[in-house]
């Protein structure tokens, strides 16, 4: 089979006009309909557009390939058009699309023409073909350079003629010891590509990093998982005499094999763009190792326990990484409206009343501003938690749920507010907030009621497709999702009203010393690891509180996360002769990183030396977070380091628990840590530092 098998004349059509993506795709389909490929076309329409709406199909430099494998599609065929004013179609690159071909696959049909449209999409990778292609004039021309390209880049196999039996031979002795002579060597780098549909994207992608690869002089060697299967699947020797590892994909791949190796994992379309830079990642020791769980055989195999972990942690950090920004600034916002009205307080002698925060015209928008950004918080983080486990379908369901957490609306609010809202508030079934709790639990609710949505719809026709994400998910997930939250408010209040409650009478008894102990031990227990990020949302869970002990308890993380890098770098200067000249190297760096709460810059250390590095810095940040809930000292932004100490309550003693907490964690480095470098070595290196200054000067 060829491609002019699957690509009939009349299914080309040049210089379409087209005003929109959605035009251009009517074309596509149309063609195909006109050939005979469609069974259903508004079926096939609709499986088009699902396609397109989990991510582009455009490939980039005006290339753009719509393809959906389906029941609504008769044949296996090819649909194609040049668009000369070219079409916005959502490209990486932002080109507009002058080239495209539509993929028609039926569903459950043989795998071989599979396999010939991925010689298309090969093909279309060299720019010289594509260019010949917007070129043609005709049909035939188009058709007439796609047979060219396809004759030279796979020649069909013909028996070889008898009188050429031996030069055979011999080529193919040739071939077969130069093949063996690869194979010994192995390739350097190893890599599996795949998309979604299995039809453009995963092939194109390999042929990318095979083609950069020759260039680079790198072997490498990439296993396609297409709808066909997995094709030149890597075995465990070529595994494991690789550099690195490429995973260029947008569905799930069998991972565990690649345990131990450095790895770079991007989306599939990263493989036809920057192969270059993904190669020289792979091999320069830049990647990190991956490292899977023991005795899984794939990914998906491994402990349920763990797996379910894995699972529910790269959820919540997506709801997380999307509501910090909204956190940071519109607390800083308040936190700026109050230091507005501090400096006006203290300059007319004004006493702080309960308009404190809105005393001037500044101040008031500062705090109305950051007011508004805050309350995005709990939405966003139940919208993209959802959005994590469900896809796009999940966000608008979490969004309203995080919402409704946030309100703390109750069946009990809404049948007593229908006859006075007054009353109900009265009565004590006002709106009550379910906050932070809530709204975790409202995301992961939302993504479990669009998935159990999704199955449950699955078995509907095809020429719904298109509706059941635009119509279905969002009105009967959201309307599910109001029901739910309803139900459980009343309890997550009441938790979240524990919890505050619980922390106010810790911070009126003093007694919240022990929980700034504990915050700022679990910040250095792990260092960015799960119970270091355990620690830091219990501390942005505090902020949306607005009370001075969750304040207090913010700042009680932030300064546990600050010490580590700051101790280490003290005792590299003080303790020199505990560190390597590579770490000793890294003390400045240290200072930034922990000045700026980036806790990560001590785990280097921590790696190398666990058993002394990390209960030393535990100690540090222990008693720095036991120091500043004594001092009472609150933050009102969940990141920032000194940058945002304009924001910190009682700041100099803020100043003080940091430089206690670094000096206890130094300190104990240097009584834990054994001397890995003698008094000469350590002599030379300033030698040697003070030497090359006075060169400078």
């Amino acid at each position: 089979m060829r491609i002019r098998d699957l690509l009939k004349v009349e299914a080309i059509e040049l210089g379409v006009s087209a005003a929109n993506k959605e035009a251009a795709i009517d074309k596509l389909v149309a063609l195909h309909d006109k050939v005979g490929n469609l069974a259903d076309v508004a079926g096939y329409k609709a499986a088009i557009l699902k396609r397109e709406s989990e991510s582009t199909t455009a490939i980039g430099e005006g290339l753009a390939v719509p393809h959906a494998k389906t029941a609504a599609a008769k044949h296996p065929g090819l649909a194609a058009i040049t668009i000369p004013d070219g079409v916005d179609y959502d490209a990486p690159d932002g080109q507009p699309a002058t080239l495209a071909f539509m993929i028609a696959a039926p569903e459950g049909a043989g795998d071989a023409h599979l396999e010939i449209l991925s010689r298309l999409m090969v093909m279309l990778m060299d720019p010289d073909f594509g260019a010949a292609l917007r070129a043609a004039k005709t049909p035939e021309e188009f058709l007439d350079i796609i047979n060219k390209q396809e004759d030279a880049k796979y020649p069909e196999e013909e028996p070889a003629p008898k009188k050429k039996v031996a030069a055979v031979a011999a080529t193919a002795a040739a071939g077969a010891a130069a093949a063996t002579a690869a194979a010994a060597k192995g390739p350097r780098v190893v890599a599996v590509t795949a998309c979604p549909t299995g039809i453009a994207h995963t092939y194109m992608a390999a042929e990318a990093l095979e083609k950069k690869g020759a260039e680079m002089g790198i072997p490498i060697k990439v296993e396609t998982n297409g709808s066909g299967g997995a094709k030149n699947v890597l075995t465990a020797e070529e595994i494991a005499g690789a550099d690195g590892v490429i995973i260029a994909a947008d569905k799930n791949v069998e991972m565990a094999r690649f345990d131990g190796k450095p790895l770079v994992k991007v989306p599939v379309a990263d493989g036809i763009h920057k192969a270059e830079e993904l190669i020289t990642k792979a091999t320069s020791g830049a990647a990190p190792v991956y490292k899977a769980e023991a005795g899984a055989a794939t990914e998906e195999a491994a402990s349920d326990d763990e797996s379910t972990w894995r699972k529910v942690y790269k959820h919540l950090m997506n709801g997380v990484s999307h509501m910090l920004p909204f956190v940071v600034g519109g607390g800083i916002l308040i936190a700026l409206a109050f230091l507005v009205d501090t400096i006006y307080c203290a300059q007319n002698g004004l006493p702080y009343g309960s308009d404190f925060g809105t005393m001037t015209p500044v101040s008031a928008w500062l705090k109305l501003v950051g007011g508004y950004a805050f309350n995005f918080m709990l939405p966003v983080l139940a919208g993209f938690i959802a959005m994590s486990i469900a896809d796009r379908p999940g966000l608008a369901v979490g969004f309203v749920g995080g919402w409704l957490a946030n309100l703390g609306v109750t069946w009990k609010y809404l049948a007593m507010a229908g006859n006075d809202e007054a009353y109900a508030e009265a009565t004590g079934h006002g709106l009550v907030s379910a906050g932070f709790l809530g709204a975790l639990l409202a995301g992961f609710l939302a993504g479990f009621i669009v998935n159990w949505l999704k199955k449950l719809t699955s078995k509907f026709p095809a020429s719904l497709d298109g509706i059941r994400p635009m119509l279905i998910y969002p009105l009967v997930g959201i309307a599910v999702m109001a029901a739910v939250m309803c139900t459980i408010n009343p309890v997550m209040a009441a938790i979240n009203t524990g919890i505050s409650t619980c922390l106010n009478f810790l911070y009126a008894k003093n007694l919240i010393v022990l929980l700034g102990l504990l915050l700022g031990l679990m910040m250095a227990t792990d260092m960015g690891g799960p119970i270091n990020k355990a620690a830091y949302l219990f501390g942005v869970g505090m902020l949306s509180l607005g009370t001075d002990a969750g304040y207090l308890m913010m700042a009680c993380v932030m300064i546990g996360g600050m010490v580590p890098p700051i101790a280490i770098a003290m005792a590299c200067q003080f303790f020199p002769q505990k560190f390597t000249a590579q770490e000793r190297s890294t003390a400045a760096t240290n200072y930034v990183m922990g000045l700026s709460f980036i806790t990560e810059g001590a785990i280097p250390f921590a790696a190398s030396d666990p058993a002394h590095v990390i209960p030393a810095m535990m100690v540090g940040s222990g008693v720095a977070g036991a120091l500043s809930a004594l001092f009472k000292c609150t933050l009102m932004a969940p990141h920032g380091g000194i940058f945002v100490f304009a924001t910190v309550g009682r700041w100099y003693f803020y100043l003080i628990a940091l430089a206690a907490g670094a000096l206890a964690g130094m300190a104990m480095l240097g009584l834990l840590k054994k001397d890995i470098a003698s008094k000469e070595e350590i002599d030379a290196e300033k030698a040697a530092k003070k030497a090359a200054k006075a060169k400078k000067a």
